[in-house]
């Protein structure tokens, strides 16, 4: 047991979002706070760091979606604290090290205080592992000079401000907008990407479509943007770069339209009002039972993985694994890494040995996402004694049984445990895979991405469909 009282006064002082006074937000107050803060997230990403000479994590680009940061910016640390915090959490309370009841207002309450003072904890740790260790560090020139100590102080002070600046943000989506920060930072995030990756005008070099590139036919670069590869490579016969576009592309369509059809599956338990006979519902328990945790979890936690082997493999400390640019080649590191099979196969340079690299990436994202999904069901008030209060207090019951809650928590375990294991299996194993084909952004935010607006659209079609405007409201429909 770990003892709370110095944590929950310190939780007491930290400051935080005020709540809204009415229980239910109105569809426009929701959707100006959700916009606000997106904008606002997006504006940080376009905010260098001042000072900043060298951008080591730069290589990593196609992390910052998982992590909701931007390399090099005042948000380059993202919601990796605050996810860091949740994994924390979960561990602890999942083993038994950290015992509190989440069914109470007291339990929650102190629940999140201690997210926060550990939120907070890891923001100021990883800014400072950051600059330390060279992963974002001021130029060289000032090597061996006052200046570039101070510079790598103003370079932490930035990085802990924009952290906690991010941590709010995810407090306001949570208690005044639609979801929470985090689904929203990630959402935004990929949709940037594969708008960016599908439409972009620039050539790789940075500079307009159609500019003068040498080694290209007639001189001409083509732009980057998938759309305008196509083109270029239909125009040139080169039949390669038309199959790699047309690839990611397409394993964007597949794996936006597995996450939805996946989405829609559900198991539905007949109910009946206790009080009303005649009248009842369907309890809907999700496939996905815990929606989008575990791979949010088990993505960020790679993530992070493969951000600390390369700082340590550039302070001289390869523990992790070692790299040749940006690509993982052994250690740990390599096995937390998702080779580009189709791509590969479509540029000619597969071997067989990313068979068992892949392998070995699905069979950790399962396994951790079974174990997320199981830690996330038992803190998130979605155990079957949780679920059976709450059916309770409807006035709901199963017709045939007594208004018992023991009698419906053990029928209910016979649904969420199962949908618990077999989800959580089931959407590491479509986020493993959608890793491996190449898409416009990685595998994993598309599915996080789809999931997390479906989620939405549900909550909203739920709650606010009576007070939108009727446009929006035929649309949602």
């Amino acid at each position: 047991m770990l003892k709370m009282s110095i944590l929950d006064t310190i939780s007491r002082y930290l400051p935080e979002v005020r709540g809204p006074k009415q229980k239910r937000l109105p569809f426009k107050e929701k959707l100006k706070w959700t916009l606000v803060v997106l904008v606002i997230f997006y504006v940080m990403g376009m905010i260098p760091l001042f000072g900043l000479g060298k951008n080591a994590l730069s290589q990593f680009e196609f992390l910052s979606i998982i992590l909701g940061a931007s390399f090099g910016s005042i948000i380059s640390l993202g919601i990796g604290p605050i996810v860091t915090a949740s994994i924390v959490l979960q561990l602890l309370s999942g083993t038994g090290i950290l015992n509190m009841d989440m069914t109470t207002t007291e339990g929650r309450q102190r629940f999140q205080g201690l997210q926060k003072i550990l939120a907070i904890f890891f923001i100021v740790f990883e800014a400072i592992i950051y600059v330390a260790m060279g992963g974002l560090a001021p130029s060289d020139a000032f090597m061996g000079t006052p200046i570039f100590f101070q510079l790598e102080m103003l370079l932490m002070f930035q990085l802990i401000l924009g952290g906690i600046v991010i941590m709010f943000l995810d407090e306001v989506i949570s208690k005044w907008g639609f979801g929470s920060g985090i689904s929203l930072f990630i959402a935004g995030g990929v949709a940037q990407q594969i708008l960016i990756r599908l439409l972009s005008p620039f050539t790789a070099s940075g500079i307009q479509g159609g500019a003068v590139g040498l080694g290209y036919p007639f001189g001409i670069e083509p732009a980057s943007g998938k759309i305008w590869e196509i083109f270029y490579a239909l125009s040139q016969n080169d039949l390669q770069l038309f199959g790699l576009a047309f690839a990611s592309i397409l394993a964007t369509v597949i794996v936006f339209l597995i996450c939805v059809y996946g989405q829609a599956m559900k198991v539905e338990i007949p109910l009946s009002f206790g009080k009303v006979r005649g009248y009842g519902m369907r309890w809907p328990l999700n496939f996905f039972y815990t929606s989008n945790i575990p791979v949010i979890l088990v993505a960020a936690l790679m993530a992070n993985i493969q951000l600390v082997a390369s700082l340590l493999e550039k302070w001289g400390h390869p523990w992790f694994g070692t790299f040749s640019g940006n690509t993982p080649v052994s250690g740990l590191v390599y096995w937390v890494h998702s080779p580009d099979i189709l791509q590969n196969v479509i540029k000619g340079s597969f071997v067989w040995s990313m068979l068992g690299q892949a392998a070995i990436y699905i069979i950790i994202f399962i396994l951790g996402s079974v174990l997320f999904s199981v830690f996330w069901m038992q803190t998130a008030n979605m155990d079957a004694k949780s679920q059976a209060k709450q059916i309770l207090s409807s006035g709901l019951q199963i017709p045939g049984f007594r208004r018992d809650e023991r009698v419906l928590e053990r029928i209910l375990k016979r649904y969420i445990w199962p949908l618990t294991i077999v989800g959580g299996a089931a959407i590491g194993l479509l986020a493993a895979l959608a890793d491996l084909t190449g898409a416009l952004s990685r595998g994993t935010g598309i599915l996080l991405a789809v999931m997390i607006v479906y989620k939405l659209y549900e909550e909203i079609a739920k709650q606010h469909m009576m007070d939108m405007h009727p446009a929006m409201r035929k649309f949602m429909e």
